[in-house]
């Protein structure tokens, strides 16, 4: 079974830039409830949705006050849990960001063994590939980040 998960948070300066659980140095930041990880976000919809489990919004909703700041990486934890709890396993995770700056490539090894650790994955299941807009559109003027999951979930 598979699922798609997407997410897109703008960018502003002053902000903090974490993707894929790794905190990157950058001029801009994504602004959000949590921390942001776009990235992270989008894999837990990813998961959430191949067991129709609704989405990131459910579980962790952006007006709830304890999910301020929250770490991405431990509610990308708490939705492995209820992927264990419906007695599945998650087979493989493919994932691309979209952002034009910093550029990301010497980021990505990181990036794939947080997620990979956190999901209790051998890394070879995680994918994280990295691409521009060129220049085009909200993306290309730096204005947001996006992006795209795909999780491939199995039950036991």
């Amino acid at each position: 079974m598979v699922g798609i998960g997407y997410d897109v948070h703008r960018l502003a300066a002053g902000e903090t830039l974490v993707l894929g659980g790794v905190t990157l140095e950058s001029r801009l930041g994504t602004v959000a409830h949590s921390d942001g990880d776009v990235l992270i976000h989008a894999i837990m919809d990813a998961l959430l949705g191949v067991l129709a489990l609704g989405d990131i919004g459910l579980h962790f909703p952006d007006n709830a006050a304890e999910w301020r700041g929250a770490d991405s990486i431990s509610l990308l934890k708490r939705v492995h849990q209820l992927i264990r709890n419906e007695g599945a396993h998650i087979v493989n995770i493919d994932s691309t960001v979209v952002l034009e700056s910093p550029r990301l490539r010497p980021h990505i090894d990181a990036m794939r063994a947080r997620i990979a650790e956190a999901l209790g994955l051998d890394i070879k299941r995680v994918s994280v590939k990295a691409t521009t807009n060129e220049r085009l559109g909200f993306i290309g003027r730096e204005e947001g980040v996006v992006a795209y999951a795909v999780a491939q979930v199995e039950y036991d």
